[in-house]
């Protein structure tokens, strides 16, 4: 049976991740609030930020950018969005 957690992303029930996707304190706070298809769609945005902003995860500047993208996404607060995408649905 599916782990069901209250997801503060989805602010609903939902299936939770199987394992922490990070190490630490922030993984486990991750795997115990975020529910696995709001993890799959953050991914999606942090790979659309990546991707366009041509980001360098050598970086550590950049890491820390992304976890900050990160927890304003799973806080409901305004994220920054990849400036040329243009989601499948709207392509004509």
């Amino acid at each position: 049976m599916a782990r069901m957690i209250k997801c503060v992303k989805l602010k609903k029930e939902a299936e939770g991740l199987m394992v922490p996707p990070l190490p630490g304190p922030k993984g486990q706070w991750i795997f115990e609030n975020v529910s696995q298809q709001a993890w799959t769609e953050w991914q999606a945005h942090q790979t659309r930020l990546i991707n366009e902003k041509h980001l360098n995860l050598l970086v550590p500047e950049t890491r820390k950018y992304l976890m900050e993208q990160m927890d304003k996404y799973f806080s409901g607060e305004a994220i920054d969005t990849a400036e040329g995408y243009v989601p499948e649905d709207k392509k004509s």
